[in-house]
């Protein structure tokens, strides 16, 4: 097992790109290459880390020095070309959700990977969150018994600001809306926790902005495994019940301490967010008529960012398997676009 520093490059310096280039820096064995942006802006990112900045990815690697890995947080529509320009020069990479906005193209990236022999991951960091590994480790055991159903809430209200230039690709219908941004990483955990969604109907919101992208969604969704689900998806809707919210995960967002998912099983209810275990004690009958006990889980203090970068890190050293691969990735966008389809047609769409 290598023992040396893994260098890794930031591509992208917007709102997530400082955030990784932080836990690049904390983690003891990873270094801070480079960042990669064109922006001017992009200087003062690059100072406050004290890297070498480049101007695009071409330059970076006619450097003397590449990195073995690189994490690309550019703009939903360039994840593709970036990840396989990378990929191509031996390059592990790390993209950011969602990984490609065409199935075509993902799949086309997955194979680049496969063919190139380096690591596909993608920013689906909410499987290190601590709330999700707690979920997880809870249903492993059988806490609420053989899982039934599932309820899911994703509702906030993004300000004006967050459509403008640079960023208004988000209000785009190929790129941006909720959907692609925001629901996949919902979808991810959910098929994460629950196994692969395997149908899905769907009906619009409201549009308020006006906007080409949708605004939100209320989802049916079927897994393979038989359990069924629904799903409010919103972001034009003053809420506090949203993952973000739910767990502080991200310190801009006030903490509310909401459930967002309701896990519902043949023994009992699990509130992800609140992290409420609902099901009859030892000695009660199961019947409507008893009353419920109420238990809370432990859920640890591990930052989502940087146990990520962390797993990167160990995924190149030959160490662990990928917390989050390509095929998984690949597979949250197939489920997103289909969900798009529904919102457009009558009936439900069936995923392969």
């Amino acid at each position: 097992m290598e023992s040396r520093s893994i260098a890794i490059a930031v591509i992208g310096t917007g709102v997530i790109g400082p955030r990784h280039a932080k836990s690049i820096v904390d983690c003891p064995d990873a270094t801070l290459l480079c960042v990669v942006d064109p922006n001017p802006s992009a200087q003062g990112v690059a100072a406050s880390f004290g890297v070498t900045l480049f101007g695009s990815v071409s330059e970076m690697l006619q450097a003397s020095k590449r990195p073995d890995g690189a994490i690309v947080c550019t703009p939903n529509s360039t994840h593709v070309a970036i990840s396989k320009e990378l990929l191509g020069a031996g390059v592990h990479v790390l993209v950011e959700k969602p990984f490609s906005t065409t199935i075509s193209s993902g799949r086309e990236l997955v194979e680049t990977a496969k063919s190139g022999e380096r690591y596909l991951l993608v920013g689906h960091h909410r499987r290190f969150n601590p709330y999700t590994t707690a979920t997880k480790r809870a249903l492993a055991a059988g806490a609420v018994g053989q899982i039934i159903a599932v309820s899911g809430l994703w509702t906030t209200y993004k300000p004006p600001p967050y459509f403008e230039a640079p960023a208004e690709w988000r209000a785009k219908a190929g790129s941006g809306g909720p959907i692609l941004i925001n629901l996949v990483h919902e979808v991810d955990l959910l098929q994460y926790l629950l196994g692969p969604i395997v149908r899905v109907h769907a009906e619009q919101t409201l549009s308020q902005r006006g906007y080409e992208a949708e605004e939100g969604a209320a989802i049916l969704l079927r897994f393979a495994s038989g359990v069924v689900g629904t799903f409010i998806l919103s972001d034009a809707i003053p809420s506090p019940y949203n993952f973000e919210a739910a767990t502080g995960e991200n310190p801009l967002f006030p903490k509310a301490g909401k459930d967002v998912y309701r896990i519902f099983g043949s023994k009992g209810t699990l509130s992800v967010g609140d992290m409420k275990v609902y099901k009859y004690g030892e000695g009660k009958e199961q019947s409507w008529t008893s009353v419920l006990d109420e238990s809370t889980l432990e859920v640890g203090d591990e930052v989502p960012f940087d146990e990520q970068v962390k797993n990167f890190v160990r995924v190149i050293k030959g160490q662990e398997e990928p917390g989050c691969t390509g095929n998984d990735g690949l597979r949250a966008v197939v489920v997103c676009d289909a969900i798009k389809r529904a919102l457009t047609q009558s009936g439900a769409v069936d995923i392969e």
